[in-house]
């Protein structure tokens, strides 16, 4: 079996699924190196502004060790949040032959990329940067130059969408050394609860006093600028559809704004912070899912994902970064232009014009992201892989 090193900054709900997938069905010998506990152990997120602790199992099912983090301020808001002394010589005590990345930014990636790659076997990078926000100016351009540096130093790289593409692309990554490898959440995790998390879904929209023959737009994650919750909250106060509600699930720094920006308006509704065993109930609760995010924070965006494991039509901003991979337009949601808040209202009038024509796009939503699964995101992986074994060869 081919031994396989994966560097994660700590445990993350998407990626851990993969990690058992690969260890149990992909024919590799995978040890995951974690460069910080934050997921497993209660943890202060300061997006959601609160302590958070996954409540599924995030290191069963494949083997793992956490590499001691020295950091006086541990975590991935900032360049020295992950600073790990003993990274390399553990990795090479697990005699791998391969590393797998997962993150470059943070001072124990660049202490392992110019000083101790030298003696580590070939290193493959997957990450899901874009720029569908361009900038043309100096910083932007030497910035470019930075990091095509950086790529130099991986022998293949796996992109997640289209727009991740084109950002290796720009930062002159050769085209023979990209291998898709999609964003990929749990599906089987959503798709078995179907019939049960609507049950659950109608009777919490119940307790939250949502009306029953009331469609529900929701809006769940971090409540945070780059998420622009408020362009949600503006555009759906222009629309004064009937029979219409919006609902916000999540914590964060807008959360107070939000709320006061609200107060005395009808069909609002707050729902604090849902652990991951509460999110497919929580999607299950909606008509519509909408994530407005701008700039080049949402790289990816896998609420949408899960959303369209729930047969969930989505609207997304084209700054979400699978835009342009998971919605087509008129298919099975919209996109809109990013930071226009009367081109998201033209999108919710459009989308709750036509009920039935909304329940066919959530169908739809559910037949594209069954094509970006764990068993896709692996086959990319072992593309990149036997790519490099050819290349030493």
């Amino acid at each position: 079996m081919k031994k396989l090193a994966i560097v994660v900054s700590h445990p993350i709900q998407y990626y851990s699924p993969w990690f058992n997938y690969l260890s149990n069905t992909a024919g590799l010998a995978v040890k995951v190196f974690y460069l910080w506990d934050f997921g497993v152990t209660k943890r202060i997120d300061s997006g959601f502004q609160q302590e958070i602790q996954w409540d599924i199992p995030l290191l069963s099912g494949y083997d793992y060790e956490f590499v001691p983090n020295i950091s006086s301020r541990p975590g991935t808001d900032h360049f020295w949040g992950l600073q790990n002394p003993s990274l390399s010589s553990q990795i090479k005590k697990f005699h791998p032959e391969a590393v797998l990345l997962m993150i470059y930014n943070y001072a124990s990636i660049y202490r392992l990329l110019w000083s101790g790659s030298q003696d580590l076997p070939p290193l493959l990078f997957r990450g899901d940067s874009h720029r569908l926000l361009i900038s043309h100016n100096i910083k932007a351009l030497l910035k470019r130059e930075f990091i095509t540096q950086i790529y130099r130093r991986f022998a293949a790289c796996l992109y997640v969408g289209k727009a991740n593409y084109n950002y290796f692309r720009y930062h002159r990554v050769a085209e023979e050394k990209l291998f898709f490898s999609p964003h990929a959440v749990d599906n089987h995790r959503f798709l078995a609860q179907t019939d049960v998390v609507n049950q659950q879904a109608q009777a919490w929209k119940q307790e939250l006093g949502i009306p029953a023959d009331h469609a529900v737009i929701l809006f769940a994650g971090k409540l945070e600028e780059k998420k622009r919750p408020l362009d949600l909250l503006q555009a759906f106060l222009s629309i004064n559809i009937p029979q219409v509600s919006l609902l916000f699930v999540g914590a964060g720094p807008l959360e107070a704004e939000l709320k006061t920006a609200a107060a005395g308006k009808s069909h609002i509704y707050f729902a604090p912070f849902q652990n991951q065993t509460f999110m497919p109930r929580t999607y299950a609760a909606a008509d519509l899912f909408v994530l407005p995010s701008y700039g080049s924070g949402e790289t990816w965006g896998l609420a949408i994902n899960e959303a369209m494991c729930l047969s969930r039509p989505v609207i997304v901003s084209n700054h979400v970064g699978c835009s342009q991979d998971l919605v087509h337009n008129y298919e099975n949601g919209l996109v809109f232009p990013a930071g226009d808040v009367s081109a998201l209202a033209h999108s919710l009038k459009e989308a709750l014009a036509n009920r039935q024509r909304l329940q066919k796009w959530g169908e739809n939503s559910r037949n594209i992201v069954a094509n970006y699964t764990y068993a896709q995101a692996t086959q990319g992986l072992i593309q990149a892989l036997e790519y490099t074994k050819l290349r030493l060869m």
